[in-house]
């Protein structure tokens, strides 16, 4: 975080100050990293006791000043030895830091801010961008999947007065969200990926979900760039609704698109076509649909600066989205694990699907492991139909539903034609479906395991990959 006084930070989160000790004053100068979690706190840091969904922050203030925290932002006064900004709302109060600092470094004229939103993809879009951008100047980008109200903040609270770009997740579970955090963020350039069936059931339909999706190109202001996937008919009529300038990637209108696409078990080979240049890329990222994502960083990298030829490095020579995203294992036996289960959404689920066909082993078989997807209220069922019938329909040889809420993918693809037993197969537990993989998969064998993080399939992923590599 850039040098705020402690008056600074009273002022801008609508705090009242409180002060334990004569060794500090209004004045006293703070620039340490702000943390919500007590347990990653380092001395001098700044602690927002926010409340959380199942714990509330301001039962760890004296484990946050044991730590060293130089101060707490929290609700209501604590008995700990330690300077306290009061304020209504924890989280809001954390945003509107965040936000103040954004302002102050804009005011400075270097920092551009990159603000990525979309129901799929923008993790490895932002891990892409944030590497080209590495490649012009110091770059700041969300750690893990911080897309929210708190990560998102505290993602902008790392920048610094010397950062050039930073590189932001927008996710949205209601409506109002991502134009909050856009507000806060002030992006130069607003990224829309797609509008898919991701948190459908918050939203309550995709109209609603594009709707929410638009407040990140609404809130733009008109020096700004809205981009813009051209190949996604909700994405693009966007445009309408945008007073910033807008760049589109994803078809031949854009400035960055791809042509004669080869999907193969190393990874997605293209023609990539940004600006006036075109180069065959083998993009080591699985999967066709991880294209676009490829397209929309490399159309923000080279309207920042970046020169093609670095975006084209780094293109290359990446080799997965993220941990837990088409994450791929060579393992002994000729086997190959592809662990995919940090997210899941009906079309992230289908790509996943499409993309098993296409580069399983011909002299072996593909094995669809796949768990819940959240948050999709009344679209559920559905979903889970669609991909049950699509598993058998792509000739995937097993498919393997874990969890009680999937046994309907089981069923609809039985009803399609699966052996019930042979070609699909459904377990309640984790540990059963190991038990079964453990015995079941032999040479030449593609699994790809699936699910939203709420069923926790990566795990599984994960235990295969360490009992089948000994």
């Amino acid at each position: 975080m850039i040098d705020l006084t402690l008056r600074e930070i009273a002022e801008v989160t609508g705090g009242k100050l409180f002060l334990d000790t004569a060794a500090v004053t209004p004045e006293t100068v703070l620039s340490g990293l702000v943390q919500t979690d007590s347990r990653e706190l380092e001395p001098g840091q700044i602690f927002v006791a926010r409340r959380g969904d199942t714990q509330d922050g301001y039962d760890y203030i004296d484990a946050a000043v044991r730590a060293g925290a130089a101060l707490v932002i929290c609700e209501q006064p604590s008995q700990a030895s330690v300077a306290q900004v009061i304020v209504a709302d924890a989280t809001a109060a954390l945003g509107e830091l965040a936000g103040a600092v954004i302002a102050r470094l804009k005011q400075l004229g270097r920092l551009k801010v990159i603000a990525i939103t979309g129901s799929n993809g923008k993790t490895t879009t932002k891990n892409l961008l944030a590497k080209m951008l590495s490649c012009a100047g110091n770059t700041v980008a969300a750690e893990k999947s911080f897309n929210n109200e708190v990560g998102g903040p505290l993602t902008m609270l790392r920048a610094q007065e010397d950062t050039d770009f930073l590189v932001l997740e927008i996710g949205a579970s209601a409506p109002g969200e991502i134009a909050n955090l856009v507000r806060l963020a002030q992006p130069d350039y607003g990224v829309v990926l797609m509008v898919g069936l991701a948190h459908a059931g918050c939203f309550g339909s995709i109209e609603a979900t594009a709707q929410a999706k638009q407040e990140m190109v609404a809130m733009l202001r008109e020096n700004a760039v809205a981009v813009l996937n051209a190949a996604d008919a909700r994405v693009k009529q966007m445009a309408a609704h945008t007073a910033a300038r807008t760049l589109y990637f994803g078809d031949t209108t854009g400035s960055a698109y791809a042509s004669n696409i080869e999907v193969t078990a190393q990874g997605t080979v293209f023609n990539l076509h940004l600006g006036a240049h075109e180069e065959r890329v083998l993009f080591q990222v699985l999967g066709a649909h991880h294209v676009n994502n490829a397209l929309a960083a490399a159309a923000v990298a080279s309207e920042c600066g970046v020169d093609f030829n670095s975006i084209l490095r780094v293109l290359s020579s990446s080799s997965r989205a993220a941990k837990w995203r088409m994450e791929v294992t060579k393992l002994p036996g000729g086997i190959t694990l592809i662990n995919d289960a940090y997210n899941a959404s009906p079309d992230s689920m289908e790509a996943a699907l499409k993309t098993l066909a296409q580069v399983s082993d011909l002299q072996g078989r593909s094995i669809a492991v796949l768990g819940e997807m959240s948050e999709l209220g009344e679209f559920a069922s559905p979903a889970y139909d669609k991909l049950g019938v699509l598993a058998v329909r792509l000739r995937i040889s097993q498919l393997i539903a874990v969890g009680t809420n999937v046994r309907r993918m089981y069923i609809s693809a039985v009803n399609e034609g699966a052996w019930d037993g042979v070609a699909a197969h459904h377990f309640e537990t984790q540990d059963e479906a190991f038990a079964y993989l453990k015995a079941e998969l032999r040479e030449g064998d593609t699994v790809l395991v699936k699910s939203s993080n709420v069923a926790k399939l990566r795990f599984l992923g994960d235990k295969l990959k360490e009992e089948l590599a000994s």
